[in-house]
């Protein structure tokens, strides 16, 4: 399992706005071959400041079959006009822990 950290600064004001269209958008990460869920949770220390986790059995689930899907530009047109900056995105894999 990959899980993909995307960061998101949102302008100041746009965060309602970036929230609903995240949680429209739930259902066009369930639909995506290979995702296994999603959750956007917001920075307690750092107003304006979220992360997209997303789980997808593969790399390739998210950089090719999602990001090249009809429903990557949806996400992008439901949130993206809410963001400050580019996200940073990067993918890990579990390491260690319990």
């Amino acid at each position: 399992m990959i899980l993909e950290v995307a960061q998101f600064a949102i302008t100041p004001g746009q965060e309602a706005e970036f929230e609903a269209g995240a949680s429209k958008a739930a259902e066009l990460f369930a639909r995506a071959k290979g995702c296994q869920g999603m959750e956007v949770r917001r920075s307690l220390e750092t107003p304006g400041r979220y992360l997209l986790l997303a789980k997808w059995e593969t790399l390739e689930n998210h950089t090719v079959d999602f990001r090249e899907s009809e429903d990557f530009p949806k996400w992008r047109a439901l949130v993206a006009h809410c963001f400050a900056g580019p996200p940073s995105v990067e993918h890990t894999e579990y390491a260690a822990g319990t």
